[in-house]
């Protein structure tokens, strides 16, 4: 019998959302619903486990986790990919690292809802229809028309895309390596990086994290863009220089920032954007949907079974 950890189940739905009865007939399972943010809590909760199971970033795995636990054989993480995960670490202490695939789309319309909610001043409205305040207060913009910047174009950003064509915004894209054809395909005009910033009225993120896009929306890019403009950012917080972000804010060089991503998460308390009134923040609500959870903790299950069975899948390292 082995002993299997599931960790960052902050609804309590692991076990709920996919059938784990084979696993727990045969193996210790044991949920975390809290997350446990340093690594030496972290060792000392998780020394017994020989398999772990995480969700996304939300626990990181660095090279000292993987030293504190011996014990460790395979760690499973939702989704493609894991930029948390030290995976050069994971092969020196002979550690199998899958991940499950799957889920994902949901975080485009949840862009598309930060878009609709900061075009029609909803958290504000919301706030005054609760105790009975003014009614009417604010003056909202129609997204039909306006120009719809996508950087990044995979499956996500040509969602996005197409979700916004649909309710009449004009669909304009960049990326290093986005062709004409690809653009064409989902119905955006390719342009250059510089009109991409200049010429969108909202533009949306969604490039993958990585060497080359950390730092990619800096002072030069925010300072291209309309004072009208809404940057939306559901893609990865390092993306973005915050601070050049949090001057354009203050200074009013862009009309908002609406994100779901942050640099460090969960974003500390006392982090200025949570005063900033011309940011719309979400908790990294971009995958927390039923069935996102379900087509994840179901690959989680059936990636654990594969590795008892000597057939991993999804390998990463």
């Amino acid at each position: 019998m082995a002993s299997i950890a599931l960790l960052d189940d902050y609804q309590n739905v692991a076990l709920s959302l996919a059938d784990w009865s084979a696993l727990q007939a045969a193996h210790r399972i044991q949920v975390f619903n809290e997350r446990i943010g340093d690594v030496d809590a972290l060792a000392y909760a998780l020394a017994s486990f020989a398999v772990i199971g995480i969700m996304r970033e939300r626990t990181p795995f660095p090279r000292a986790l993987f030293e504190k636990l011996p014990n460790l054989k395979l760690l499973v993480t939702t989704g493609k990919r894991n930029a948390s995960i030290d995976l050069e670490a994971a092969k020196d202490h002979g550690v199998a690292v899958c991940g499950t695939g799957g889920g994902g789309l949901s975080t485009a319309e949840l862009a598309i809802a930060l878009m609709l909610a900061f075009a029609r001043n909803l958290r504000q409205e919301f706030h005054t229809m609760r105790p009975g305040g003014a009614w009417q207060e604010t003056l909202g913009f129609d997204l039909d028309g306006k120009t719809l910047g996508i950087l990044g174009l995979g499956n996500l950003g040509a969602r996005v895309a197409r979700i916004g064509a649909g309710i009449g915004m004009r669909p304009i894209a960049w990326s290093e390596n986005l062709t004409e054809e690809r653009a064409r395909q989902h119905g955006a005009e390719r342009v250059s990086k510089d009109e991409l910033f200049r010429r969108a009225d909202v533009l949306s993120i969604h490039s993958v994290l990585s060497a080359r896009t950390r730092g990619l929306v800096g002072a030069l890019e925010l300072g291209q863009m309309k004072p009208s403009a809404l940057l939306v950012n559901t893609s990865r917080g390092p993306i973005v220089d915050e601070a050049a972000l949090i001057s354009a804010l203050r200074e009013e060089r862009i009309a908002g920032y609406a994100a779901d991503t942050f640099d460090t998460e969960p974003m500390p308390p006392d982090h200025p954007l949570r005063r900033e009134p011309r940011a719309l923040l979400t908790p990294h609500l971009g995958y927390v949907t039923a069935e996102t959870y379900r087509s994840f903790y179901s690959g989680m299950v059936a990636t654990i079974e594969a590795w008892f069975a000597g057939k991993p899948i999804g390998l990463l390292t």
